[in-house]
């Protein structure tokens, strides 16, 4: 590829990447991750920048091929997590289950995100069908909520007809580890049926973090996901099982 285009490959992704990024933060998801879109773009312009004025030929052959190497073991790493979250995006449980848990995501004044909205149809459909399953709704209030996500779940779901006898709250968790920990003491017991609910995209680090922290008889129920924000959902949730293993909560 010659300069002129591999300059024009690099704005045009870099114009991408910014356009994309402020389209995610308009939602207004609570999540700052449209920052890294941003800082995305903002590195292919600069790369767009000195290719087109012959920079990178001038740079020595040690940091070209240290670029190049880092960014191969990038891309491997990035293919083989994506493919582990590929994996699980169509898990549908399994009938009779001891419990679900919900892993919560963020409630607004008016109600759930759209995120959590899919978890919880999901887990709706899933406690109509399989009536002895108990329920845990996972999440504490962060610092946007009007109430913590357990509430805010539990409001949801009787709404639409689940006995809050089959609800239990977990309202002090902070991220998905969290979730699962928390959760897990209120089960009392590792031995137990467990369903994770969550959209498809966090199916599998959810299911991981289960059997680390010792459940098992655990399996992933995936609700969708908004097809207009799942670019942003996969990548995000790459640095989400990165950040988990690195942290040894994974294995």
């Amino acid at each position: 590829m010659g300069k002129k285009r591999m300059a024009i490959v690099f704005v045009l992704a870099g114009i991408f990447c910014i356009c994309y990024g402020l389209f995610v933060a308009m939602v207004n998801s609570g999540s700052r991750f449209y920052l890294m879109w941003a800082a995305a773009g903002i590195c292919l312009l600069g790369s767009a920048f000195l290719v087109h004025f012959g920079m990178w030929d001038r740079a020595p052959v040690i940091i070209k091929r240290a670029l190049a190497v880092g960014l191969l073991a990038g891309a491997a790493l990035f293919a083989i997590v994506e493919g582990c979250i590929l994996s699980r995006f169509h898990d549908k449980g399994r009938k009779d289950l001891d419990y679900i848990i919900v892993l919560g995501a963020q409630i607004k004044p008016e109600g759930p995100s759209r995120v959590l909205q899919y978890r919880l149809d999901a887990a709706y459909d899933y406690l109509t069908e399989n009536k002895s399953a108990l329920c845990i709704l996972s999440g504490g209030q962060g610092r946007n909520e009007p109430c913590s996500e357990a509430e805010g779940m539990y409001r949801y779901l009787t709404d639409k007809g689940i006995a809050p006898r089959r609800l239990i709250l977990e309202d002090r968790s902070t991220d998905t580890s969290e979730n699962i920990a928390c959760s897990m003491a209120l089960i009392g017991r590792t031995d137990a049926g467990v369903g994770i609910v969550t959209n498809n995209f966090h199916v599998f680090r959810g299911v991981r973090l289960a059997k680390a922290a010792g459940l098992t008889d655990v399996c992933g129920i995936a609700a969708r996901s908004d097809p207009l924000f799942q670019l942003n959902n996969m990548v995000r949730e790459f640095f989400g099982v990165v950040k988990d293993t690195v942290c040894g909560n994974m294995f």
